[in-house]
């Protein structure tokens, strides 16, 4: 059973290993990822599901080229030609997560993905940021009933309004909305997550963030602003080359954001005032009122006499004669 709103409703952050095209065209691979994402300490594992023929044509009229950044000269249809995950390994995969108990998900990119994804149960679905203004999609994948996990990568509020009305149409009000920033790797400049805090006031939904940059410092941040999801991409290793591998955590640096992101959590806690539990040894160790010199009977206390200095357990030193 998916385990997403428990592991936040139990103050831990809900950690997404995204394989993307990081198998490389093995299914060996995508296995190997499986595992080496439990053993991170992922709470869940996602892939896509998609064929080159489902996201695009195969044309290469300029509109249809990729200019500048890692795919830089490729087609639309030959980028996504090369990092899909063929529909035959799926259920496998699923099926290894389940093995190893780690969740599992999938974004769906049209209705026979996600159609396929019903036949294999998929317990919850991620909508990409470059489908969050397709709210056919969306109403149609929000209707199955399971979570929605929306990027918000380039959406307008406005856009993202529309995308959570759109859930919310079809009955479907188990929504997170990951911030995101569609820059690959993702320049820190552009990532805004001030953002955050802001997306939790408007839309009274769970926030995360879908991170694309480079190192966990952003997840971190992202945390301390109100996030409970986390999503990477995640590889067996960048010499590994794909289509995304340039910008992916190996599995080492993806157990220490995981370890990272929930001390953070842990660290937010609840506003309080006044000692803690573990404060309370060195509570004694406060400055209290002493007298430090003899005194006779009937004299009064002054600053000659009597001094604010360690340890408590007297009066208070706002009692101290002025």
């Amino acid at each position: 059973m998916l385990s997403l709103f428990d592991t936040i409703n139990q103050g831990r952050i809900y950690t997404i290993a995204e394989m993307s095209a990081n198998h490389a065209g093995k299914l060996e691979n995508a296995l190997k990822i499986v595992h080496a994402a439990k053993e991170a300490g992922a709470s869940c594992l996602k892939i896509q599901t998609y064929t080159a023929d489902t996201l695009t044509i195969d044309c290469k009229s300029d509109c249809f080229m990729v200019h500048g950044g890692l795919w830089d000269g490729k087609s639309l249809y030959e980028l996504y030609k090369e990092a899909y995950t063929p529909w035959e390994w799926q259920p496998r995969i699923k099926a290894e997560c389940e093995k190893v108990g780690l969740d599992f998900l999938s974004t769906p990119f049209d209705r026979t993905a996600v159609d396929f994804l019903e036949e294999m149960d998929c317990e919850a679905y991620k909508i990409a940021s470059f489908e969050i203004v397709d709210l056919p999609l969306i109403e149609y994948t929000a209707s199955k009933g399971k979570p929605m996990i929306l990027s918000c990568g380039m959406a307008s509020e406005e856009e993202i309004a529309d995308a959570v009305e759109a859930c919310r149409r079809k009955g479907n009000h188990d929504i997170v909305l990951l911030k995101c920033c569609s820059e690959y790797p993702a320049d820190p400049v552009y990532m805004n997550l001030s953002t955050i805090r802001d997306m939790e006031k408007r839309f009274h939904v769970v926030i995360g963030l879908s991170d694309h940059s480079m190192g966990y410092l952003a997840d971190v941040t992202a945390v301390a602003q109100g996030a409970r999801v986390i999503e990477k991409h995640f590889c067996l290793s960048r010499d590994i080359e794909d289509a995304d591998s340039a910008f992916s955590m190996e599995p080492k640096e993806f157990g220490e954001m995981v370890k990272s992101v929930n001390e953070a959590a842990l660290m937010l806690g609840s506003i309080s005032y006044g000692p803690t539990e573990g404060e309370q040894e060195e509570y004694k160790s406060r400055r209290s009122l002493f007298v430090v010199k003899a005194m006779k009977k009937d004299e009064i206390f002054t600053g000659e006499n009597v001094r604010s200095i360690r340890p408590g357990g007297g009066l208070p030193p706002k009692e101290l004669p002025r």
